[in-house]
């Protein structure tokens, strides 16, 4: 923001202050990056030719339409911010990519086989590890083979790992038997938290894990309790389940 000069005739001099700031952004836009190879012929002693080219950038699906930071774009915007692929397509489209669902769907799965190197690290690092954490939650899932789209099917988390680096994996398995933990958990020695769940109860089991369980579904129960009990006239002691419900608060 400056004065104009007139605003400023005579001054003996001028400066500057900031006196506001303003948060903006970006907006993000498509565009095509093309990349233009070098090649060099050579001619040889028996007349023919030979071409040497310049190395072209690695590209983690090979032959493929997206760069890079298009793909990681879309991981981010699928998993962190559970937007759909019918959406992605619809905002690429806006920003002046047309690209189908299909193909964003395509990229993805293959990208399973780019990340399986890193998944299995961060799995080993965290069956090393003497402390984990477990959970499994419904999930829909449509057009499955053998499975309706109202039957339940379950997502298993694992988090943990070294304690200033905790890795938290994903798993889906259309079973909540106790043979998915028994295989996600197989090689692990140590303290399993999770909540009340018998399927876990085999893994801990042939393991020889130490199980522990959730202060909130714990505290869960001292509420229900608390809420159920007559109501209370004044001068009477505090339940049991408010003495429970205030020291569990104390601990957090």
């Amino acid at each position: 923001l400056t004065l104009d000069e007139d605003e400023k005739a005579g001054a003996n001099k001028t400066f500057f202050s900031k006196v506001k700031e303003e948060l903006d952004i970006v907006p993000a836009q498509a565009r095509v990056i093309e990349y233009w190879q070098e090649k060099a012929v050579f001619e040889q002693e028996d007349g023919t030719q030979q071409v040497a080219c310049a190395a072209r950038p690695v590209h983690p699906l090979g032959k493929c339409l997206a760069s890079v930071q298009l793909l990681a774009w879309i991981l981010v915007a699928k998993y962190a911010d559970a937007l759909p692929l019918y959406r992605l397509e619809g905002i690429l489209k806006r920003h002046g990519g047309r690209i189908s669902r299909t193909t964003l769907a395509n990229w993805i799965i293959r990208l399973d086989d780019v990340f399986k190197p890193l998944i299995n690290l961060l799995r080993e690092q965290q069956l090393n590890a003497d402390y984990l954490q477990a959970d499994e939650t419904r999930l829909q899932v449509l057009k499955e083979t053998g499975k309706s789209a109202q039957s339940d099917k379950w997502m298993w988390v694992i988090r943990g790992g070294p304690p200033d680096r905790p890795a938290v994996l994903f798993e889906y398995d259309p079973s909540r038997s106790e043979e998915v933990p028994l295989r996600l958990l197989d090689g692990f020695r140590g303290t399993l938290q999770t909540d009340g769940y018998a399927g876990y109860n085999r893994v801990c089991r042939e393991n020889g894990l130490t199980r522990i369980g959730c202060w909130d579904h714990a505290r869960r129960k001292f509420v229900e309790a608390s809420q159920a009990a007559p109501a209370k006239k004044k001068g009477t002691k505090v339940s049991k389940a408010d003495v429970a419900i205030g020291k569990i608060r104390k601990l957090y």
